[in-house]
């Protein structure tokens, strides 16, 4: 046996220099996986429960009448009237309508803040111009300033271009957003190497070309982050639709808010309007869910 070669037993006792490292964890072979625990299972499931118990808690009440959920203790289990008080919640607060607002308003604010906050984020990560830093300061600064202070005047100016009770009203204050632009940001900091541009640069690529087959594709994990966030607070925001819109053109939130009215509100009622308010956004984390939380993963792995 010549000196280079070693048996099977004096490989594994020589190993590499990292497994002679005090400390360090051995790394797994190719095909072996780690696998979670009794207690890793345990606890998953205890937040899933718990995450789930508010959900479950509107679909029992909403399948309850209003005497019912007066009484104590409250139901724990369905009952019967689900489907009643679901047709009786779509027929008083007009949710047909509602629901063909708030997809267009959540999906329009949607594609124009992650569209602009990549582009926006791109200028302040990569590109050099005068007074970025400035920018980037006074962008962040706006995020710090409460929404509250500005629905006076941004009232004030919607009325003086005519858009009353109309879906641009709620839709152009949105299109941006600071957080969007921070965030896309920080991702593109990491995410695009500055040599891919320059070859892009390189191979004639003008600046259109360059934001749509590199920029787009190394931001599409935090794009898609992003988006589901954005489309999930412009669905449930209620402070400026309800003060913008009316019940004759409203989103779902403010035509849920007329379920509120009356002498004794039916509570069963303004659940089974809520569920229905609800339900868009799980099916699109269920139809969507599972590329953006793979568009998350594969940004993890390449940063």
């Amino acid at each position: 046996m010549t000196t280079t070669e070693l048996t099977a037993p004096q490989a594994e006792a020589k190993g590499s220099p990292q497994d002679r490292v005090p400390g360090r964890r051995r790394v797994l072979g190719a095909g072996k996986q780690l696998h979670a625990g009794p207690v890793t299972y345990l606890v998953l499931t205890l937040f899933a429960l718990v995450s789930l118990a508010p959900l479950v808690w509107t679909a029992v009440a909403a399948s309850r009448n209003n005497e019912r959920l007066a009484q104590a203790p409250p139901p724990l289990w369905f009952g019967g009237n689900l489907f009643k008080n679901l047709q009786t919640a779509w027929e008083q607060a007009g949710l047909g309508t509602a629901m063909v607002n708030s997809t267009i308003v959540a999906g329009t604010i949607t594609i124009g803040t992650v569209v602009f906050s990549t582009l926006a984020g791109f200028a302040f990560a990569k590109l050099r111009f005068r007074f970025s830093g400035l920018l980037l300061l006074l962008t962040i600064g706006t995020m710090m300033i409460p929404p509250q202070l500005a629905v006076v005047p941004l009232y004030l100016w919607m009325s003086d271009l005519g858009w009353s009770n109309q879906l641009q009203t709620v839709i152009l204050p949105t299109l941006v957003s600071a957080f969007g632009t921070f965030f896309m940001r920080q991702y593109l900091v990491q995410a695009l190497p500055s040599e891919l541009i320059e070859a892009a640069r390189v191979d004639g690529a003008g600046s259109l070309r360059v934001v749509w087959h590199v920029v787009f594709p190394a931001a599409r994990p935090a794009m898609a982050v992003l988006g589901l966030l954005t489309f999930v607070m412009a669905w449930n925001d209620f402070l400026w639709p309800i003060i913008a819109l009316n019940q004759q053109n409203p989103t779902v939130q403010v035509a849920l808010n007329s379920l509120g009215t009356g002498y004794i509100p039916d509570q069963a009622v303004i659940m089974a309007g809520a569920l229905l308010g609800t339900l868009p956004l799980l099916i699109a984390f269920l139809l969507f869910g599972k590329q953006i939380v793979g568009g998350i993963m594969q940004g993890a792995i390449k940063g």
